[in-house]
């Protein structure tokens, strides 16, 4: 068997696993709400080979699933089999290193795409995709967690499409957005949407003020936001060993704002102070202004200068901000305001107020009462207006991943159910399916799903009832 990677470069638990296992039987510590039927999806980095130069961040795709049923739960976790997987599996090392750059003693053969399927996992339509921002949703066969192969809804889009599409509770419709679409390093943006039915309505593109990383959008009931951050994109650089994707502020930041029904030729843009967002809680409408509460950072973290030196790590935390725009308004600025000071990220809500106001919210939070870290080891509970509702902590030494939000019932009120989250425990080395009362989270878990294995940390997952 392959040996379990370690470096001195990530924090523990940000190493791979080497296996691919089934747990039908899993120990709970305490009682698992009976109303919770249905699976945990999770998805993260986890390379099949260690590649050099690259980052832990793009590596291979592994799926989690915590199948939670009549207060049992079991667990499966399967690589994504994306063409690149394939390719070095076959090969029996690496091909790639960071940003799908082919290794330059590759087989001349291994013509297989960088693909790696490893930040997010939806379900829309009947179809469960798996998401990187960088190529097309791939299909995975719900329960077994088997891989399809790409999806591209019978030629409807074509290009990168983003980890982070908005399912509209109303209409169903999932909206999506893919950067560098008109190829590497390029400032087409494309969006479009694809209905309940799982059919492609609509698919365009536009060009943004320059060439950048845009992780996330924003999607309100009559209206898009794209933000365009200086994390810039240069194929130049990459060409001339510099790296592919840095911080510049001196290229400004913009977010395009445009109506859902409306046309790619009506983006109007908004300038703000520099800063950078890798995820969105959520936005609504209030009369002329939109409100979004994003994950804010003065400056990138991650990501260097174009000369390579690194940004301040003390700016590159980020908290909790509220984004006002007044489209009514005689300006082209927007507003940004932090809600907290406390160090988080991986932002969720009740996703049956997406795009709609809404009074819950939730992250995963740093202690700030230990060493500032990349890694996570509390949640924050706040209110519509930011406040802080509710907190938890971690035992020191063990982190948190995002937590989901899981409804009590269709019909239940906004914020009545639990959040999931796995959490790493250190000092076993281990994980845990934690399970919280969404309202109450600073009474820590009311039931622990205990696995006798690490699951590392990875990015974002969402939750898929049973069929009834």
């Amino acid at each position: 068997m392959q040996q379990e990677m370690v470096t001195d470069k990530a924090p523990a638990n940000r190493a791979p696993i080497p296996m691919e296992c089934d747990a039908p039987f899993l120990k709970v510590q305490g009682e698992l709400p009976r109303e919770l039927n249905g699976t945990l999806y999770r998805n993260g980095p986890n390379p099949q080979f260690e590649a050099p130069g690259a980052h832990w961040f793009v590596g291979d795709g592994m799926l989690h699933a915590f199948h939670l049923e009549d207060g049992r739960a079991s667990y499966r976790n399967r690589w994504v089999r994306t063409p690149k997987w394939q390719a070095e599996h076959d090969a029996g090392r690496a091909l790639f290193g960071g940003f799908g750059r082919k290794l330059a003693d590759a087989p001349a053969l291994a013509l297989a795409d960088s693909g790696v399927a490893n930040t997010n996992i939806v379900f829309h339509a009947g179809r469960l995709l798996a998401l990187e921002e960088g190529h097309l949703p791939t299909e995975i066969e719900p329960g077994t967690l088997a891989t399809r192969g790409y999806c591209n809804y019978g030629g409807g889009i074509t290009g990168p499409f983003t980890a982070h599409p908005k399912i509209d509770p109303v209409t169903g419709e999932m909206v999506f957005f893919g950067y560098n679409a008109a190829g590497p390093f390029t400032p087409t943006l494309s969006f479009g949407s694809v209905n309940a039915c799982g059919a492609v309505t609509r698919f365009d593109r536009f060009e943004a003020p320059y060439a950048s990383m845009v992780h996330d959008f924003i999607v309100t009931e009559h209206h898009l936001l794209f933000p365009v951050l200086p994390i810039t994109g240069s194929l130049e650089r990459a060409r001339h060993g510099k790296p592919p994707y840095a911080w510049e502020p001196d290229k400004g930041a913009y977010v395009g704002v445009m109506k859902r029904n409306g046309s790619a030729r009506d983006v109007v843009w908004f300038r703000a102070e520099n800063c950078y967002v890798f995820h969105v809680m959520n936005a609504w409408e209030e009369g002329n202004r939109i409100i979004a509460d994003v994950m804010q950072c003065d400056e990138a973290p991650l990501f260097p200068h174009p000369d390579g030196s690194p940004t301040d790590s003390k700016k590159s935390r980020a908290r909790l901000c509220r984004w006002t725009f007044d489209l009514a308004g005689n300006t082209d600025r927007f507003t940004q305001t932090y809600l907290d000071d406390i160090n988080g990220e991986f932002p969720r809500i009740d996703d049956r107020r997406a795009g709609l106001a809404s009074n819950h919210g939730w992250y995963a939070c740093a202690n700030p009462q230990l060493p500032a870290s990349e890694a996570f080891s509390g949640l924050v509970h706040v209110g519509g207006k930011g406040s802080r509702l509710g907190q938890y902590l971690l035992p020191a030494g063990d982190t948190i991943s995002e937590p989901v939000f899981v409804a009590r019932g269709n019909d239940a009120a906004e914020g009545d159910g639990w959040l999931l989250a796995s959490v790493w425990r250190a000092r076993e080395n281990r994980s845990d399916l934690a399970v919280f009362n969404a309202t109450d989270v600073e009474a820590g878990p009311i039931a622990l799903v205990q696995l006798g294995h690490r699951m590392p940390d990875g990015f974002h997952g969402n939750w898929v009832n049973a069929v009834s």
